[in-house]
Parts: C-alpha cells; sequence; structure tokens
C-alpha cells in the first residue's frame, strides 16, 4: 500500500503503517513514521479550538462536531485531541457515541436520536444525551424522562428534523432544568441571508412557551459553524463548531474572521514516472492526450480512497511547490499528473491539499473545482487511508 492520511501519533503505535493521515495532538510520543509513497493530513486542532473559545462570551459552552469519523479526521483520534478544549461532543449515531465513550467521560450528544428501547438503554448505560425531534418518538422517550438528558430539537425553518413550534406543547414533560433546546440555522453559513434572524425569531417564541411552563430556563444551544463566523445573537448558552473545527469555512459566502488553518494535508509520494509521447492517451477511456512529449507521474490515490473520479483532467495538485494538472481518468487506486518536462523520481512527495512553498490546494479550492462542498471533501476521505498524528509542537 502506498499512501496515508498523517495525525499525530498518539500512542506510538504505528510502526507497520505505510498509508496514513497526519494530524497533531498533545501526546507524549515524538515519533512521526517516515516511509516511502504515503499520503498525510497535518492537524492544528488545538489551535483551531482555542481560536474558536476566544470569540465566545466566557459561559459559552463549546460543543466540538466530530460525527463522520470527524469529517474525515478520524474520530477516536480527533476526540483525544479534543478532550481538554472541548466542553462535550457532537455525532450523529449511537455507534459513534460509544465510541467516544471509550475515550472521554465529557458528555456525548447523539444528534439523530434513538428509536429502540435496547438504545434507550444503551444510552442510559453509557451516559449520552440524546435528541427528540418528532412526537414520535415520545411514547418510548417518556419512559425514560427521568432517567436520561434530553434535547428538545425545534424545526424553526430547516424542515430536516424537529419539533413544529404547534407541537411543542406535546413535549411539556421534558420541560426540565438539565434538558437542552435546540434548533439548526440553515442559512448561516452565508452572512447576508435574513432566514438566520426569521429562525432566532421562531426560536425565541419557542424559548418563551418553554419558560411559561416551566419555573426553569432550559439550556438554548443554537449556532453551528455559520451562526460562530457571522451571527454572535445565536451563541446563548453553547455553541457546536463543525467544519471550522477542522481549519475549513462552511461556504464561499461565509466570512473568514477566525484564524482558520487546516487540520487536514493529504500528501503522498510518486510511485511510478514516466515520459508519454504525444498523442499517447492517459488512463481508461483515452479521455486526455499530449500534443507534445511530456513527463507523467502516478500518484497512488484513486477514488477507492474517497478520492473523487470527478477531478479526472480538472483537479490539480502541487509538485515542488507548483501546481500540476490532474490528467486521463481518475482510477480506483492511482491518478496521473502531467509534469511537463519535469522529470519527478519515484518517492518524491506530493501535496493533494496543503501547502507547498508559496501555494496551497485547499478543500474549499477542491470542491469548487467539483461544483461540491468541503464537506463532502473532507468525509470522502476513507479509512483505506490510515491516519497518523503528529505530535503537538510547544
Amino acid at each position: 500500500q502506498d499512501i496515508s492520511i498523517e495525525l499525530l501519533d498518539v500512542m506510538g503505535r504505528y510502526d507497520n503503517i505505510c498509508n496514513s493521515i497526519h494530524l497533531p495532538l498533545q501526546s507524549g510520543s515524538n515519533r512521526i513514521l517516515k516511509r516511502m509513497n504515503r499520503t498525510y493530513t497535518r492537524n492544528h486542532f488545538i489551535e483551531l479550538a482555542t481560536n474558536i473559545r476566544k470569540k465566545l462570551p466566557k459561559d459559552t459552552k463549546f460543543m466540538g462536531i466530530i460525527k463522520s469519523n470527524a469529517y474525515g479526521h478520524d474520530l477516536e483520534k480527533s476526540a483525544q485531541a479534543l478532550d481538554g478544549f472541548v466542553d462535550g461532543y457532537g455525532v450523529v449515531r449511537l455507534e459513534e457515541a460509544l465510541k467516544i465513550r471509550d475515550i472521554s467521560s465529557k458528555p456525548i450528544l447523539a444528534m439523530q436520536g434513538v428509536y429502540s428501547s435496547d438504545a434507550y438503554d444503551s444510552l442510559k448505560h453509557n451516559d449520552i444525551w440524546t435528541v427528540l425531534h418528532s412526537v414520535a418518538q415520545l411514547p418510548l422517550a417518556k419512559q425514560y424522562l427521568d432517567e436520561l438528558i434530553f434535547w428538545i430539537k425545534l424545526n424553526t425553518g430547516m424542515n430536516r428534523l424537529g419539533i413544529g413550534l404547534d407541537e411543542i406543547d406535546q413535549f411539556q414533560s421534558f420541560f426540565k432544568e438539565q434538558n437542552f433546546l435546540m434548533t439548526h440555522l440553515a442559512c448561516a453559513d452565508d452572512p447576508e441571508s435574513p432566514m438566520t434572524y426569521e429562525q432566532l425569531e421562531r426560536f425565541e417564541s419557542a424559548l418563551e412557551f418553554f419558560q411559561e411552563h416551566s419555573s426553569k430556563k432550559p439550556i438554548c444551544h443554537l449556532a453551528n459553524s455559520g451562526g460562530i463566523l457571522h451571527y454572535p445573537e445565536t451563541f446563548l448558552d453553547m455553541v457546536r463548531p463543525g467544519i471550522i473545527l477542522y481549519g475549513v469555512v462552511p461556504d464561499p459566502k461565509s466570512h473568514k474572521l477566525l484564524d482558520l488553518k487546516p487540520a487536514l494535508s493529504l500528501k503522498a509520494r510518486v510511485v511510478y514516472s514516466k515520459t508519454v509521447k504525444a498523442g499517447s492517451p492517459i488512463s481508461y477511456g483515452a479521455t486526455w492526450a499530449p500534443e507534445e512529449d511530456i513527463e507523467v507521474s502516478t500518484i497512488p490515490l484513486g477514488y477507492g480512497d474517497g478520492f473523487r473520479r470527478d477531478l479526472s483532467n480538472r483537479g490539480n495538485i502541487l509538485i515542488r511547490g507548483e501546481k500540476k494538472p490532474i490528467v486521463g481518468r481518475v482510477c480506483m487506486d492511482q491518478f496521473m499528473v502531467n509534469t511537463n518536462l519535469q522529470k519527478i523520481p519515484v518517492g518524491e512527495e506530493i501535496v493533494i491539499l496543503g501547502q507547498m512553498g508559496n501555494h496551497s490546494i485547499t478543500a474549499e479550492e477542491m470542491a469548487s473545482d467539483l461544483g461540491t462542498i468541503p464537506y463532502e471533501v473532507l468525509t470522502g476521505l476513507n479509512q483505506r487511508i490510515p491516519r497518523v498524528y503528529h505530535p503537538l509542537k510547544k
């Protein structure tokens, strides 16, 4: 195997890994794996978390969202990196929450909720929070009313999950001091969208109803990454940064109001180089051929690793600090790059995501090339690329 994503080496037990992603964690281990033909990621979790924390009011809590394998950065290792800097974790599924519980004693929220007695029992036995977002959940949830902490999720405009404002009266038995009231902001990535203020107004209306029927104010939770960047009115009692926790802005319309450095660098080493004659096609389907003789290098990464086939004949990587185009179709395990007349030796490191010299390729840029969002680029980096962790520099 010839690829890897490198992260901080927390446990110091990666001696046999050939492929990895690199991220930084606080750790006593200082070993950095040095093998040929790997893909890496580097992580500034601690600095990112600290920068986000500085933007918040002193009493506002901080939930780190590490769903979907921590946005491709590795769920368990990211939790280890962040444990001293967050007040809790948010994931989607119970299975993710259980993995974190083996690592951390901090609060964990399973944001999609659960739907069976076995799942509720697992929440109870592992002290995991859950979400109520539907009237259909009520009969089972009421059996655990006094045994769990519930987050009541309102639908204020996203129309994905959430209790309608005309349904909230059915949840009065859950109006308790320890429970949370939350919603999800649909357009906070865009600082010009009026929808965030519309959602905030609906949320405040529901909060008034809650307080009219309860002796205590619930813990309120609105702001996602976009809210943290653009709408301080949404900070309330707790925020839940997602993609900005990994140094990436959520949308091209977003203002980069924090010092965000990508937590991940994806690197590899050339596994094959050759001269390709003018007119000789490259890769499946013979979709591209050079007009003159060129040098071509093969990179050991493909759609089998989550590197998108849509980058065929359109994406770029960095070689020797310069952008070089991907030529021909991306294969399952490799893709090819036109290095013009530069002969790149086997084993030379290249950058797919990250910085080299004065140039960089970001997840945002790759997403733009693909006509998608950086979330999809990052979460697509699958587990065939192992992660290797770099120790945090003091």
